[in-house]
């Protein structure tokens, strides 16, 4: 087997765990998704690009959690 095809194959199980534990999709399930479904999903999940968490978002969860 070639490195570009162990490496591949090595990328596509980390990308299905993801999908498992973030989208609680079965292995069947992502192996018969298109690329541009599996994108699609996840943008549905994830905040826009450039818009993470923020210190201050942070800091207020931590306080929340803290003080219940």
């Amino acid at each position: 087997m070639s490195a570009h095809a162990t490496a591949f194959g090595a990328a596509a199980a980390r990308l299905s765990g993801h999908v498992g534990l973030l989208l609680g999709w079965h292995p069947d399930q992502f192996w018969a998704a298109t690329p541009a479904e599996v994108a699609s999903a996840f943008a549905a999940v994830l905040p826009p690009e450039g818009e993470g968490v923020t210190r201050d978002t942070l800091n207020a969860l931590l306080e929340r959690e803290t003080n219940g």
